[in-house]
């Protein structure tokens, strides 16, 4: 009898110039729905009710809570940027090529997704289990295309703790939603319409 040999699957980073715009777009919503089903599961396990994360309390500013820190964070990610070189805080250019020629409602759509579906998993299930802080060093790890520069390494980690700041604070999942959504919207509108030099 013929013995059969099971290779492992060969895996390798793919550049930005081998992705096409349809296999990108493909990545991104898969990506955040397997984030999203993970992120209801874990709370089911907690036996919370996810909806519940979203409730607001009377009084609630989350509003203030997540505009304001997307505020301060624009205003450090500027003044870094003012003063490091332009590759250090460089993705590897995916940003680029997610927002560059994407249609403004479909920036919008992306960053409400990934606002959503991340900051269910790692705030809303992430964070109960195991604080902020490992929350953000996890966070920081999964932005695998930061990983090449301490800088940006830190700032995803330092956002992140900055989102399960204002979660623990506002008493609500939607003041990081909103923050992440401000900050990804934001973003990808200045990537889509920044002029080239």
């Amino acid at each position: 009898m013929k013995k059969f040999k099971f290779r492992a699957p060969k895996l390798k980073q793919a550049t930005p110039d081998q992705l096409t715009d349809r296999l990108l777009l493909i990545n991104l919503y898969l990506t955040q729905g397997l984030t999203f089903i993970i992120g209801i599961i874990w709370i089911l396990f907690q036996r919370r009710n996810p909806l519940e994360l979203f409730a607001v309390q009377p009084g609630s500013y989350f509003w203030a809570w997540g505009l304001g820190l997307a505020a301060v964070m624009f205003l450090i990610d500027f003044a870094v940027s003012r003063i490091t070189p332009e590759e250090v805080m460089d993705d590897g250019g995916i940003n680029h090529l997610l927002f560059r020629k994407r249609p403004v409602w479909h920036i919008i759509c992306i960053a409400a997704v990934v606002a959503v579906c991340e900051e269910l998993l790692f705030r809303g299930a992430v964070q109960h289990s195991f604080g902020p802080y490992w929350t953000s060093i996890l966070f920081a790890a999964i932005h695998v295309r930061y990983l090449r520069h301490w800088i940006p390494t830190a700032w995803v980690f330092l956002s992140s703790y900055g989102l399960g700041y204002i979660y623990i604070h506002s008493g609500t999942l939607l003041a990081p939603v909103v923050c992440h959504f401000a900050i990804d919207c934001i973003s990808g509108l200045v990537i889509r319409f920044r002029r080239e030099s």
